[in-house]
Parts: C-alpha cells; sequence; structure tokens
C-alpha cells in the first residue's frame, strides 16, 4: 500500500503500530552492535516512540501548512535518472506452474568505449515471478571472464558507490541476465531491465565484487541448527564497501568475519535473524581498509526443523541447489581497489581461494 500521504497512511495506523513494534519494520536485519551502515534503514532513538504515540494519540494530522513538500521519485527508479537502460529483447513467459530452468539471455551494450559506472538497479518486470536476476559483463574473452556487474532479490536495495568509485564495463561488452524465475499459480510475462548511472569524474578506486559460498551444503532432515562457513583470502590490498548474504527458506543467521593477518578477528557483519524476504547489501558507513592476507569469511546457519514455518519439506537432506526449495549459501562482497593494483574483471574469487 502506497504511504506517501497522510490520507494513505492514517487507515493503516495500528498495522503500523505493530510492525514497529514487532522490529517487522523497517526491514533491517543487522546487528547495530557490528558494523555502521550508510543505508541504515532502523529508526534513530526517540523515533519508534513518536510514531508509537502519535498512534496512541488517535494518528491526528497535524496543520497541513506545516507539512515538508512532498518527496520527488524518479520515475520508475531508485537510481537518479539513468544514463542507460538495457531491457531484455523480449518478455519471458512464465507459466502459471512447473519448474523453470535458469535462463540466460544476452544484451548488447554497443559500448565503443570503456564505461565506469557509479550506480545501478535492476527492475523485474513481474517481481511476482522473478526469484532472482544476476547480470554479468561478458567482455568477449571467454566465460571465465564474466564479471558480476548486479542483481535483483527480494529487498535487495540499488547498488550505489562512492564518488571515485566506480565499475568497469568494457567496450563491446555484452551484458547476461541470468534470470531465475518461479511460478506462482498464474501465468505471468516479465521483461527486466537494468539501468546504469555513469561515473561523473575519472575514478580512483575499482568496484570489484567477491563471494564466499558454501556448496558443499548438506542439511541433515529436521536439524534446526546446521552451520558452515566459507572463506577469500586476499592477496593485495583493499577496502571493503559493502556485504550482501544470500540464502534460501531455511536461512537462520549469517555473519561477516575478518580474519586479519595477526590472527585477530573481527566480526564486519552480523544478521542473526535472516530473513529470505529481505536481501539488502549493507554498505559500510566508511570503508574498511583490509590489509594483504587478511581472509574474508562468511558464517551462515540454517533451520531445517519443523519450527521453520518457511520450510518446504524437513524430513529431507537439502544439498545446494537452484530452487528455493533447495539451499545456498553466498556471502557476496564489494572491494573498492586502487586502479593501479585493481585485478582484470573475471578474476574469480572462489570459496577458499585467493584474490
Amino acid at each position: 500500500m502506497p504511504l506517501l500521504t497522510y490520507q494513505q497512511a492514517r487507515p493503516w495506523a495500528k498495522a503500523i503500530r505493530s510492525a514497529l513494534l514487532s522490529g517487522k519494520m523497517p526491514p533491517w536485519q543487522a546487528d547495530p552492535h557490528y558494523g555502521k551502515f550508510s543505508n541504515d534503514l532502523s529508526l534513530a532513538p526517540g523515533e519508534k516512540e513518536t510514531l508509537v504515540a502519535w498512534v496512541d494519540g488517535g494518528a491526528p494530522e497535524g496543520n497541513p501548512a506545516d507539512a515538508p513538500r512532498p518527496r520527488q521519485f524518479t520515475e520508475g527508479w531508485r537510481i537518479a535518472k539513468p544514463d542507460v537502460v538495457f531491457e531484455m529483447p523480449e518478455a519471458f513467459e512464465v507459466p502459471a506452474s512447473g519448474v523453470i530452468d535458469y535462463q540466460y539471455i544476452p544484451v548488447k551494450t554497443n559500448f565503443t568505449e570503456d564505461k565506469w559506472v557509479q550506480a545501478v538497479e535492476v527492475r523485474p518486470g513481474d517481481r511476482s515471478v522473478v526469484h532472482h536476476a544476476i547480470i554479468v559483463v561478458d567482455d568477449g574473452t571467454g566465460m571465465q571472464n564474466e564479471e558480476y556487474l548486479a542483481g535483483y532479490a527480494p529487498g535487495m536495495s540499488p547498488q550505489i558507490w562512492e564518488p571515485g568509485q566506480a565499475r568497469l564495463i568494457k567496450a563491446g561488452s555484452t551484458l547476461i541476465f541470468q534470470m531465475h524465475y518461479q511460478t506462482n499459480g498464474k501465468a505471468s510475462a516479465d521483461r527486466t531491465k537494468i539501468g546504469l548511472v555513469f561515473a561523473r569524474q575519472p575514478p580512483s578506486r575499482q568496484i570489484v565484487a567477491g563471494q564466499a559460498a558454501a556448496h558443499w551444503i548438506a542439511i541433515p532432515p529436521g536439524e534446526p541448527d546446521y552451520h558452515t562457513a566459507a572463506s577469500v583470502t586476499l592477496h593485495q590490498e583493499a577496502y571493503l564497501v559493502g556485504m550482501r548474504a544470500h540464502m534460501h527458506l531455511r536461512g537462520k543467521s549469517f555473519e561477516f568475519r575478518a580474519i586479519y593477518p595477526s590472527g585477530e578477528t573481527e566480526i564486519l557483519l552480523s544478521i542473526p535473524k535472516y530473513d529470505f524476504n529481505w536481501q539488502p547489501y549493507y554498505y559500510l558507513a566508511t570503508p574498511k581498509l583490509l590489509p594483504k592476507g587478511t581472509r574474508i569469511e562468511a558464517r551462515a546457519g540454517f533451520d531445517n526443523s519443523p519450527n521453520n514455518p518457511f520450510n518446504p519439506d524437513p524430513g529431507k537432506t537439502i544439498f545446494w541447489g537452484p530452487q528455493t526449495w533447495d539451499e545456498m549459501m553466498i556471502g557476496w562482497f564489494d572491494l573498492a581497489v586502487p586502479l593501479k593494483t585493481a585485478p582484470e574483471p573475471g578474476s574469480k574469487m572462489k570459496p577458499g581461494s585467493s584474490f
């Protein structure tokens, strides 16, 4: 429901109060004891109390003359107006039922020169059938050099980097849309698109995507507290910019740690109550310098028991798989690397490997 005006919000006053007090809203799962994040959605001290008191007082409108000007939004986007938009060449028809294989849809950029991208947003045509979308850049030199550009998952925010930071898309590259569709009982059609905002100044640091993933997961039937971990070692100095956790319906908790060359360990992000419906990137308010030799470790907990209300089948062993009723464990992260030492796009960072 829209909540842009008093008239729109007033009928939902009691529901707003309930969502605030239960912690359901705003949707922000990060433990406040670890890390400060620039896109933190949680309420500042006193704001929750103000809203609850407003509801308890009858949710009055107040003087409309004192209201701030309505916020202005770029039509259809949460980033600034894109410099270029790429869309799937035609809609993909999603049937009412059945299992759909991953779709890989190439879209040419026709860039005649290298482009530096400072903001990117992926927008599904029909969110009800898009489980996730991942867009990678194929520079034409082979699959091993495909570089992650951006993605969409429920609750994920646009990816926006600070001035001086940008992703590289080489001239002549093709964007590959990896689309995971899931049927919901109603036939639909989707035409996902991606919008790019180019850097307004020459970047000093290249944003490079990494991941620590546990492809070997095997969650026993009925297990309420299964844990696994994966890590990546940095073989050069880099700044950590942001992190994102990805699991499916049995996901319970997630944590990012930095294990420094000295042996010291620091928790970078803790998500004690993972929610599949909200998978944002957590952007550090201040990028964290990670020295050469640092190990980025992702740790995850799963609940495959009948007590998990979202569990499709607690009676079987669950392995890594592409569908929602399977499981995944991926700790995505963005690094900002000085351009003079930035790796070639496509450099692989696999579980237990080096960067």
